[in-house]
């Protein structure tokens, strides 16, 4: 099989499987009760997919994982956490994430 005709049947089958996945919530709907657990645990989704993007962002530093002070944008985001622990403010948060994170970039020289 040529490489052209394997992409457009990945293309389809990953296609077919997202129309599938979230096709079936809108068909079935009301119609289908998920149990109490399942649809407790599907509210942490959202805050799970988005630390599963931020995470690697936050640990790699060119190209190698970095866990500790001389990491900017991992101090920026236990900053910005205790900000937000202490204040409840998203204001308050992004701007003392950035002011960490701004302070911390210039003090290492980059």
């Amino acid at each position: 099989m040529s490489d052209s005709a394997v992409v457009w049947l990945s293309l389809i089958g990953v296609s077919l499987t997202t129309l599938v996945t979230r096709g079936s919530f809108v068909l079935f709907g009301a119609r289908v009760n998920l149990p109490a657990v399942i649809e407790r645990a599907l509210a942490y989704a959202p805050a799970c997919a988005l630390a599963a993007i931020m995470a690697p962002d936050l640990v790699m530093l060119h190209g190698t994982p970095v866990i500790g002070f001389t990491n900017p944008r991992l101090v920026a985001a236990a900053v910005a956490v205790l900000a937000f622990l202490y204040s409840r403010s998203l204001v308050l948060t992004i701007v003392a994430g950035m002011v960490a994170y701004t302070a911390f970039r210039l003090a290492a020289g980059g």
